[in-house]
């Protein structure tokens, strides 16, 4: 399959996209949603500690990449997930919809792992 990797700088998207690779799929881009300023952000959904490393990645890997600021704050925190406006998770929509615009992809690696939370959101978008 044809993998967009999101990419936090943290160490569980990282993981993933090396288990991708080593179950043969491809990383065909590289997708980052960053805070508005330089700050780190209080999100449900985007971890942004990291954020400073993702630089490594974009230059290491040779991918295209695709960077958008995180919108919005977590307005829906039910479990499952609906489109909500003015939710945290729509900027993801937009990211993924801005790459699949230049290049096909099947799938979407995330470092979420174990959080529901995070996985239902990214299975809705």
């Amino acid at each position: 399959m044809r993998v967009v990797g999101l990419v936090s700088g943290g160490k569980d998207s990282t993981y993933n996209m090396m288990q991708c690779v080593a179950h043969g799929h491809d990383i065909v881009a590289l997708a980052n949603l960053h805070p508005p300023t330089d700050e780190e952000v209080d999100s449900f959904m985007y971890q942004s500690v990291g954020q400073s490393a993702v630089r490594f990645f974009k230059e290491a890997m040779e991918l295209p990449f695709f960077s958008a600021k995180i919108e919005g704050t977590a307005v829906n925190q039910d479990l499952e997930y609906s489109v909500t406006e003015g939710d945290e998770v729509e900027s993801l929509y937009r990211l993924l919809h801005q790459v699949k615009m230049t290049i096909p992809f099947d799938a979407v690696s995330v470092g979420a792992i174990f959080s529901r939370y995070q996985r239902e959101r990214v299975l809705n978008v």
